[in-house]
């Protein structure tokens, strides 16, 4: 790669520092559940795995299942070996991977994770637990959803209730509990998943939120489940710790779905999840650089930034030619570079502040430093095992 393209991708190579968080640079391994934890329990391999990608500036771990029994399960790759948060044996495994990380150099948020509605009932950790949903739906069921026809009949087709209140706060607790234990075995900070339709997204969506209490309502109070969870999440790790907070647009229920429809909605639901205690907001969409409102060319994370005035992370598809859900085979060096650069580009005007990257850096693992010395980069293909999360 030539001098120039070196040139342009430097701003993915300047420091970050934010609280307690002290980055090399602004490249964020994103998030991809991979289920290789029995139950629950992250090994050697796991370590290993995390360890040889310390050269990112940040790596956001895997979901992690929270300390509530209905957050895991499933059939695939989510389910009896998707790692969690609570337990001796599972916190001493999060400790080794967490020295492991830091002995090689890198930082390390776990991203902390509850199915909601996604959950299958009878599988998991807990499959005797009933699956938990806000207002006792999957979500819409005519629409074109990222799942199996054996799926939707199965789980979102099945009939619900709405949670009670005692049950939602207890959900929150469980994601308290799980972000002290995070901090006590090391992790540099707390990632939330609160987009694709999870149950921090369940309650931000109208598709699965049709509650009339004090969790739901307008796109206000509906968010009030996420401001409640955030502040009791920053009461269990102190003022320090950076909580980033991942959102999206579209769900597995419905790749179209939005929970804003103009900058002005999207403030209502951000502002007060920034207020009680978020410092990043990771702003999850298919292709980063698609404009999220018309007569902007702003994506979601520059919004996210405009909008809150905290710092903000783009994803979606960096460093490849093809988002998430789409092709998973696509070019290498020559198709990735214009690519790289474009982020780049928005990074160093602040539109962003960070970049995560996903598959390219599942794919190699020392695509970071491949990229900032101007190597030609392995032609990507498909991983047998992960899912975006």
């Amino acid at each position: 790669m030539s001098l120039e393209f070196q040139a342009e991708i430097a701003p993915l190579f300047e420091p970050f520092a934010l609280r307690s968080l002290s980055l090399a640079n602004r490249v964020v391994m994103a998030p991809m559940t991979r289920g290789f934890s029995p139950s629950g329990v992250p090994g050697k391999d796991v370590a290993g795995y995390y360890a040889r990608r310390a050269d990112c500036g940040l790596i956001i771990t895997e979901g992690v299942g929270v300390d509530h029994p209905a957050a895991l399960g499933g059939s695939g790759v989510d389910g009896d070996n998707a790692p969690h948060m609570y337990g001796r044996c599972a916190l001493e495994g999060w400790r080794a991977v967490v020295d492991t990380v830091h002995a090689a150099g890198g930082k390390i948020m776990p991203q902390l994770w509850h199915q909601g509605v996604m959950r299958e009932m009878g599988t998991g950790p807990h499959p005797e637990v009933e699956t938990v949903r806000p207002s006792g739906v999957w979500g819409p069921l005519d629409r074109t959803a990222m799942v199996t026809p054996e799926y939707l009949s199965n789980v979102a087709a099945k009939p619900g209730r709405a949670m009670t209140d005692e049950e939602v706060v207890d959900v929150i607790e469980g994601f308290a509990r799980s972000a002290r234990y995070a901090m006590d075995v090391g992790f540099d900070g707390i990632a939330i998943h609160g987009a694709h339709g999870y149950m921090v997204d369940d309650f931000l969506w109208d598709g699965t939120n049709s509650r009339t209490d004090r969790w739901g309502g307008d796109h206000i109070g509906r968010a009030a489940f996420a401001v409640e969870l955030v502040k009791a999440i920053r009461r269990e790790i102190g003022l320090e710790p950076v909580i980033n907070f991942r959102f999206s647009q579209w769900k597995q229920q419905d790749v179209r779905a939005r929970l804003a429809e103009t900058p002005g909605q999207l403030g209502e639901i951000l502002g007060p999840i920034a207020d009680a205690g978020v410092d990043i907001f990771d702003g999850s969409q298919r292709y980063f650089d698609k404009a999220e409102f018309e007569g902007s060319s702003l994506n979601l994370a520059g919004w996210a930034k405009k909008l809150t005035g905290k710092a903000a992370q783009t994803v979606g598809g960096v460093g490849l030619s093809s988002g998430v859900y789409d092709s998973k085979r696509t070019g290498g060096s020559d198709a990735a570079r214009e690519n790289i650069a474009n982020v780049a580009q928005r990074l160093a005007r602040g539109e962003f502040d960070l970049v995560g990257v996903g598959r390219a850096i599942m794919h190699d693992p020392a695509w970071v430093g491949r990229v900032q010395r101007g190597e030609e980069l392995l032609p990507f293909a498909e991983a047998s095992r992960f899912v975006l999360t």
